[in-house]
């Protein structure tokens, strides 16, 4: 049993608001810190440059500094996901070897263990920031993992972002709802809310 956040009033928990990544035009999820916020916020993309139901796509990372292509993730019904080809690992590819071509699975299983070695705030979102980067939306494990990361290190706004970045991520309210049902009870025993809730004058 998870202990859950101390209850948060809305005063108390600032949501940020988002921000626009200027150097490559496009906009992810941001969550690092600065000196006077818990948290800081980039942009909601336009949705459809991020999940295609009607057929895959290619991509490349969104932040200059990432790793790893990975393949774009696509919706089903229920819990079912599939994916492109895997791509190369950049840094490889740059020194001139043969590369090292990341699934999804690899991926995802890659970014649990990242956040089950959180052990600080800036870890945490170091590794939202990166997982966020790429043009899929993470799997619900990986977000899992994320959540129970955020309430080990105590943040209680950023587990609140996770879900305004998966919000951002997916290109329908549907596909929104699907990670909702599938993270509502850890997110009921957590005790995060949801942005639309906190502030519903700002959902309308």
């Amino acid at each position: 049993m998870i202990e859950p956040f101390c209850s948060t009033s809305k005063e108390q928990t600032e949501i940020p608001k988002l921000t626009r990544n200027l150097t490559h035009g496009l906009t992810t999820p941001s969550f690092l810190m600065s000196s006077t916020s818990l948290l800081r916020v980039a942009a909601r993309a336009q949705p459809s440059t991020f999940f295609r139901a009607n057929g895959l796509r290619s991509l490349t990372p969104r932040s200059s500094n990432a790793m790893y292509a990975v393949p774009a993730l696509i919706a089903t019904s229920g819990s079912t996901y599939s994916f492109s080809t895997s791509s190369i690992r950049r840094s490889d590819k740059e020194e001139g070897g043969h590369g090292h071509e990341e699934s999804f699975e690899e991926f995802t299983a890659r970014y649990e263990k990242e956040f089950d070695q959180v052990q600080d705030v800036f870890e945490l979102q170091r590794n939202l920031n990166n997982a966020f980067a790429y043009d899929l939306v993470p799997s619900p494990s990986v977000l899992t993992a994320a959540l129970k990361a955020a309430r080990r290190v105590n943040d209680f706004p950023t587990a609140v972002r996770i879900f305004e970045g998966i919000k951002a991520k997916v290109e329908n309210r549907g596909q929104y709802d699907q990670y909702l049902e599938e993270l509502k009870p850890l997110r009921e025993e957590l005790g995060v809310s949801l942005k639309e809730d906190l502030y519903p004058e700002e959902a309308k």
